[in-house]
């Protein structure tokens, strides 16, 4: 744990919890993850707090989920003015004009199937990933792109949770 991230945590720990509620709110959009991991508090240590974001992941029910995802704009789609969802999709930033178009209608194909935004943890991953990764999920049943989300979504907490301890 660095520096940062250990005076963060204590940072954390030791937040009023109305303004906790409201930093965690800014790493996932779920109301009972955020709870969950309030009333998990005091963290001994960085990976204890990542431990429980993935148990309170692990339990959300799919109304929870969908919660979480309506947190998340489309992939190629970053909300203006939002420096967060830019940085993680800066994979599709520089991409060329027809892979944008491409990903648009797969976001909108997986949207009309599955009932919500394409999610996945695109930090780190070019254009071209996430689009096979949209073409391979798709064909996916209900059931089992829950769970991929699910997975997606603890993966994208814990770097949104080191990065808010990093920058506390």
């Amino acid at each position: 744990m660095t520096s940062s991230s250990a005076s963060g945590l204590a940072r954390f720990n030791a937040s009023e919890e109305t303004a906790a509620l409201a930093e965690l709110h800014e790493v996932c959009a779920s109301t009972a993850w955020a709870r969950q991991l309030i009333a998990a508090r005091p963290f001994a240590t960085t990976e204890d707090l990542f431990t429980a974001s993935d148990a309170a992941t692990a339990e959300l029910t799919a109304a929870d989920l969908a919660e979480a995802m309506a947190g998340h704009p489309p992939i190629g789609r970053p909300r203006p003015g939002d420096p967060t969802s830019s940085r993680e999709q800066a994979g599709m930033a520089g991409a060329p004009a027809e892979l944008k178009a491409e990903m648009l209608e797969l976001n909108l194909a997986y949207q009309e199937k599955f009932g919500h935004v394409f999610l996945i943890c695109a930090t780190g991953r070019t254009g071209e990933q996430m689009r096979d990764a949209a073409l391979e999920r798709i064909g996916n049943p209900p059931e089992q792109e829950r769970e991929i989300v699910r997975t997606e979504l603890g993966k994208i907490n814990r770097i949104r949770l080191a990065r808010l301890l990093d920058t506390a």
